[in-house]
């Protein structure tokens, strides 16, 4: 089975969730990161920041989804990073 097929019959998660999973998957480099910001992420899926941010807590809580924050050399926060397990 390949690996959209393993998303896309999911039945614990949610459409929202199998949609930010597909974007982050066309979005990583070659260790399985990436790091979009949530705003981004929206604008580009057309959805709220909100759906963004549950579809990501989704995606960690199943455990497909890891998220390391990261911070600037000033110290203030910039985008995670999300890596896929």
């Amino acid at each position: 089975m390949s690996y959209f097929n393993e998303i896309y019959n999911d039945p614990e998660l949610s459409a929202r969730a199998k949609q930010v999973l597909v974007y982050l998957h066309d979005r990583v480099n070659r260790d399985g990161e990436c790091w979009y910001a949530i705003g981004t992420m929206a604008k580009d899926l057309s959805l709220s920041r909100s759906t963004i941010k549950r579809a990501l807590a989704e995606l960690i809580r199943q455990g497909r989804v890891k998220k390391r924050m990261r911070f600037r050399e000033n110290g203030g926060c910039t985008s995670n990073q999300y890596r896929l397990l």
